[in-house]
């Protein structure tokens, strides 16, 4: 079983803390890992955008010019796409880009991830913040005191106003709830910062 440093909020060192092997030794499987990401980023896509076809556009009433004696092609709309302001071809229509995955698979990539940090000694694993009010400047050097540098992802328990509204001016933290873990936050963060508690939380909703 996987042992890291359990840190105090002033970044010293109080113990140790045995991580659950599932979630802290499980394969790194580089495959699924991009495939999960793929999917993630695919899903958060909006697929709002839309063109319009030649029956959409303004237009198209009457022919440009009479059928025969001109010279030129025959033309039956200037809403023809080789116009000016006609109809677009093959464009883009709302649509979902959600990929579906297995519940498994999903599982198996977020353990890898959180394998992954750990042997990248990315992981800090604090007793508490104990905020005893909202103000960045508090949690900045509460991560600072943890050596928290880069991107962080901090993964609370449960909902903690304080620490959320704390951390919300910090342009490189982000606050994740433990049951809300997703590989494309876990692979973006330079640190994670979990919180004691939320390890429980993570046993009990992964697996």
């Amino acid at each position: 079983m996987p042992q890291t440093t359990l840190y105090d909020r002033t970044g010293a060192s109080v113990g140790s803390v045995e991580l659950n092997d599932e979630l802290f030794a499980a394969p790194v499987n580089v495959a699924v890992l991009h495939q999960v990401v793929t999917a993630q980023l695919a899903g958060r896509r909006a697929g709002t955008h839309d063109t319009k076809t030649r029956g959409e556009v303004r237009g198209g009433g009457r022919k440009p010019y009479r059928q025969k004696g001109t010279g030129r092609a025959r033309q039956g709309s200037r809403t023809a796409p080789h116009y000016r302001g006609g109809g677009a071809v093959f464009g883009p229509h709302p649509r979902s880009y959600e990929q579906r995955l297995p519940k498994k698979m999903r599982r198996l990539a977020l353990r890898g991830a959180l394998t992954a940090k750990l042997g990248d000694e990315a992981i800090r694993i604090v007793d508490a913040f104990a905020l005893e009010r909202i103000r960045t400047k508090d949690f900045a050097g509460i991560l600072a005191a943890l050596n928290a540098t880069g991107r962080v992802l901090v993964v609370a328990p449960t909902s903690d106003e304080q620490l959320k509204l704390s951390a919300r001016n910090l342009p490189t933290v982000d606050v994740i709830l433990a049951d809300s873990l997703n590989v494309v936050d876990l692979i973006k963060a330079d640190t994670v910062v979990i919180e004691q508690p939320a390890l429980a939380r993570m046993e009990e909703v992964y697996l």
